[in-house]
């Protein structure tokens, strides 16, 4: 089989040598045309698939990750249409994992190393206020990209300049734009967790001030102000209220019935009434004396008495006497003597002053549902079946609810507690298989059969009827013309004598043709007479 093939390679060798300069030119073009075309599909199909490093990158980290693979000894190749860094797909998560080892990317945010830089002489103040607060934006940024869920974020601020007059005074505020990784989502606490490490890295920056945006511009930050603010607060707070009550009977229940047959729901009516009030008492019954004074007055002698007038001046009228009464002699005058008694006591009472601010958020009123599920026993035969609770179970279920909840009956407090039976969960529904085409080792072994199918297709239309052709005329040369007897020898190869025609050819003719042969083909018409000289040594 070897030789056959060899035979035929040499038959090539030759047929393409006795072709046309333009026939082989073009013959050489489609041989190596098919020969490069099936090397690069052969490289084609060995390559391993290519990914992004990473998504979007800086030139300048570009470069750097760029430098830091090529010094690795790492395989990579630039996108040209978007300058992405593509490495194969096997190797891209130990690339990253050596790239972060090194430091990179760095990112393309700059902190206070930006301060580190040369500055050229007379830089003025502005320029200097403006680097260090385009540094400070910088390590803010930095430091929100720290948490979990932020994959970049970038920090404006606008700090006014001071002015002398307290009219004219602004204060600064900030606004943080922040990409969240994909799927992740910023719960309220880390919204204002952001919002107080800005606020507290700028001086004089008031948390009210500063605003939270994502990429997909959807304000995160709550307006404090006005009734909105406050509604939406109570709210959050009433949630959380009633969750943590319903917690408390599910984790109480869950050993009894289940975790998965129990159901409760709280409703919580609280007030928000802020209500603040100052209270004076006074007990009449603790007093004690604080201090005491006490004065007396005594005068003495005869003084005048009656009403000052001369109606008093006048002498009595002579008494009457009444037949059978005894005369009365008139009283003695005795000194008058006047006395005066003071006394001041000063009393301590007890006294109580008392300023009373009522919480805000005060349950008013709780209302607790709970659904319970039946109760599932297990038969003689191994079946199970399903039995309402009994009233002493709910009962019981019942003051459990009331004990966890903390129930009082003065605030109007409800507890109802339900037995139902659960509708059994429907049974998941398998993932769907994966399309034959979607799967990974399809796609490699798609790649390589049609590698090998190209491979294929570029032997059997080029190469194949190039070297067939080559092959046929180096093995058959095109026959001679026919010369008439004895010019060339009577002894001549039945190659050349070609087909016998019909009618004898006239010498000129033949003459003729030999001379068309020799123009049209040097090269056949030499190796006939090399094949004549030949035959007659």
């Amino acid at each position: 089989m070897a030789v056959v093939k060899l035979e035929d390679l040499g038959a090539s060798v030759s047929g393409l040598g006795r072709m046309p300069v333009v026939r082989q030119v073009a013959a050489m073009v489609g041989v190596a045309a098919a020969v490069a075309i099936g090397v690069a599909v052969a490289l084609w199909a060995q390559r391993p698939p290519m990914v992004p490093l990473y998504g979007s990158l800086a030139a300048q980290d570009a470069a750097e990750v760029a430098e830091a693979l090529r010094q690795a000894g790492a395989s990579f190749r630039l996108d040209p249409a978007t300058g992405a860094i593509l490495v194969p797909e096997a190797k891209v998560h130990e690339l990253r994992l050596r790239l972060a080892e090194a430091g990179l990317p760095r990112g393309a945010d700059t902190g206070f190393e930006l301060l580190d830089q040369q500055q050229g002489f007379g830089t003025s103040r502005f320029i200097e206020q403006a680097r260090y607060q385009r540094a400070l934006e910088g390590e803010l940024a930095r430091t929100i990209s720290a948490l979990a869920s932020v994959e970049s974020a970038r920090v404006h601020l606008a700090v006014p300049r001071p002015s002398v007059f307290l009219r004219e005074r602004e204060e600064p505020s900030a606004s943080v734009l922040v990409r969240l990784r994909p799927g992740r989502t910023l719960e309220r606490p880390q919204v204002d967790a952001i919002v107080h490490l800005v606020a507290s890295s700028v001086p004089g920056l008031k948390a009210s001030r500063v605003k939270v945006v994502d990429h997909k511009g959807r304000l995160l930050t709550r307006d404090e102000s006005g009734l909105a603010g406050l509604s939406t607060r109570q709210l959050e707070y009433q949630k959380a209220v009633e969750e943590r009550y319903a917690e408390r009977v599910r984790q109480l229940l869950a050993p009894v019935v289940g975790a998965d047959g129990v159901r409760v729901q709280v409703a919580a009516d609280l007030d928000f009434t802020a209500t603040e009030f100052t209270r004076e008492s006074f007990d009449p019954q603790r007093s004690a004396v604080r201090s005491e004074e006490s004065s007396e007055e005594v005068s003495g002698g005869a003084e005048p008495a009656g009403v000052p007038g001369a109606l008093s001046n006048q002498p009595p009228a002579e008494p009457e006497l009444v037949p059978g009464a005894q005369p009365v002699s008139p009283p003695e005058q005795s000194p008058v003597r006047n006395s005066a008694r003071r006394v001041v006591r000063n009393y301590e009472i007890d006294r109580t002053i008392s300023h009373v601010r009522e919480p805000v958020g005060r349950i008013s009123r709780l209302s607790v549902a709970v659904l319970v599920d039946d109760r599932v026993v297990t038969r003689e035969d191994g079946t199970t079946a399903r039995q309402p609770r009994t009233p002493e179970e709910m009962e019981r279920i019942t003051a459990l609810v009331r004990q966890a909840v903390g129930f009082d009956q003065a605030r109007g407090d409800t507890v109802s507690v339900i037995n139902a039976s659960f509708q059994p969960p429907a049974a998941p529904e398998p993932l769907p298989e994966p399309a034959l085409w979607e799967r990974p080792w399809v796609w490699a072994l798609a790649k390589q059969v049609a590698a090998a199918a190209l491979i294929l297709l570029l032997i059997l239309v080029v190469l194949r009827p190039l070297v067939r052709g080559a092959a046929q005329a180096g093995a058959a040369p095109p026959p001679a013309p026919a010369l008439p007897p004895g010019a060339g020898g009577a002894a001549q190869p039945a190659q050349l004598q070609g087909p016998q025609p019909q009618r004898p050819a006239s010498f000129e003719e033949q003459l003729g043709a030999a001379q068309t042969v020799a123009s049209q083909d040097p090269k056949r018409a030499a190796q006939v007479v090399k094949t004549w000289l030949a035959s007659d040594g």
